[in-house]
């Protein structure tokens, strides 16, 4: 497959491969995805707006330059942000490939680094020499500031051009949440919404804090995906459990929402409203309970996401799309081109599940977990311009219209 070179969500010659249950392959224009849908569906995006998650600064201990790519935390609670699991790179940036960067100094507990206005300190690292848990100095709104003001968005060098904060939102980006963006929600707007609920489908949301895609190294690329908090609304529940009861199919717009699903439903098969914790690792014997389908970017073999893609489709209609999309010059990466399958009935799957805690594991300490208060506007306002808090807040009206 080519590289997306070009920073465009919506390019107007996107391509789309879509796969039904049946394995059949069929090529369309990307914009033709809404004819895909059925009367009764219920389709749901992630609304986690894009964190600016790159940090330049300094290793304080060495004097080295250094960037922190931001990877993690264990709550979406705006207050919650003293702690990040993050990537620790040496000198250079993006037009850099990350196979290639530095690694940083050698990064202790207690080693403190200036990031523009922040000062944070490593407190452990977790089982990788790039990889750590740091702890930031000052209030909630004070980390958002230097963060929002300092950061950059996280960017690999297959996009020559420095990305803007405003490229990697969706339409509906919504609380701060995610450390790259949940790419698949590119394709939705205003009008694409519209036409689905024209078309009968409803429309929900989770907020899902989609992670690092590339570590540079390969045995962290191997632990993808990080633990990523996710938070369901109830009104998505209801619209889940109302696709049961009439039929409907529960499509998801990503891979972070299928983790986030797939992770809430309880024994039962009952879906469950609230905050969790993504900690399941999605594959080929992963039994899936509550999506049926998944519109998604391409996505390179050996990828989290690719390997994801196993637990809705056989080995074999994979190989055989992959032909496809290279016969066909589909275009990779956030900016790239589409895919659409329906969940096939696949023997010998079941429910894989990875847990994590601890300080020497990838995700942070359990006392840091979230505590489960709701959701404050009022951290956000003291720490974002007019604009962004134009585009986190103008969705919440026109969503209620849409959601019965």
């Amino acid at each position: 497959m080519i590289a997306a070179t070009v920073p465009v969500q919506r390019p107007p010659d996107a391509k789309l491969v879509a796969i039904d249950a049946a394995g059949q392959i069929t090529h369309f224009p990307r914009s033709n995805f809404p004819n895909l849908l059925r009367a009764g569906d219920v389709v749901i995006a992630n609304d986690a707006a894009t964190v600016p998650a790159s940090l330049f600064g300094i290793h304080i201990r060495t004097g080295a330059t250094i960037e922190v790519r931001l990877a993690g935390r264990r709550s979406l609670e705006p207050e919650a942000v003293r702690h990040f699991s993050a990537i620790v790179f040496g000198e250079g940036n993006y037009r850099t490939p990350t196979e290639h960067r530095q690694s940083p100094p050698e990064l202790r507990p207690g080693d403190g680094l200036r990031l523009g206005s922040l000062r944070a300190s490593v407190v452990c690292l977790l089982d990788h020499p790039r990889l750590v848990l740091l702890s930031f100095e000052g209030s909630s709104e004070e980390i958002w500031r230097g963060i929002v003001r300092h950061g950059r968005p996280i960017q690999y060098a297959h996009v020559p051009v420095p990305l803007e904060i405003w490229d990697t939102w969706t339409a509906i980006a919504g609380p701060l949440a995610a450390y790259e963006p949940p790419s698949a929600s590119f394709i939705l707007n205003w009008s694409t919404l519209d036409l689905m609920i024209r078309r009968g489908v409803y429309f929900g949301t989770v907020t899902h804090a989609a992670g690092i895609s590339s570590t540079g190294d390969p045995k962290l690329d191997a632990r993808l995906p990080f633990d990523e908090p996710y938070r369901i609304p109830q009104s998505t529940t209801r619209l889940v459990q109302g696709a049961r009861e009439r039929g409907g199919r529960v499509i998801a717009i990503g891979t972070t929402v299928v983790r986030a699903l797939e992770q809430a439903v309880g024994t039962d098969g009952v879906l469950r409203a609230g905050e969790g914790l993504a900690t399941q690792r999605i594959s080929r014997e992963t039994r899936l309970r509550i999506v049926d389908a998944v519109f998604s970017g391409t996505h390179e073999p050996g990828t989290s996401h690719y390997e994801l893609l196993r637990a809705f489709v056989s080995n074999e209609v994979l190989e055989n799309m992959n032909k496809e999309l290279e016969e066909h010059s589909y275009r990779t990466h956030e900016f790239g081109d589409s895919i659409f399958f329906e969940r096939m009935n696949l023997a010998g799957a079941n429910v894989n599940s990875k847990k994590s805690e601890g300080c020497g594991t990838l995700g942070l300490p359990t006392q840091f977990a979230n505590n489960g208060r709701k959701y404050r506007r009022s951290t956000l306002r003291k720490s974002l311009n007019p604009r962004q808090l134009s585009t986190i807040f103008s969705f919440d009206s026109a969503y209620s219209r849409m959601v019965p």
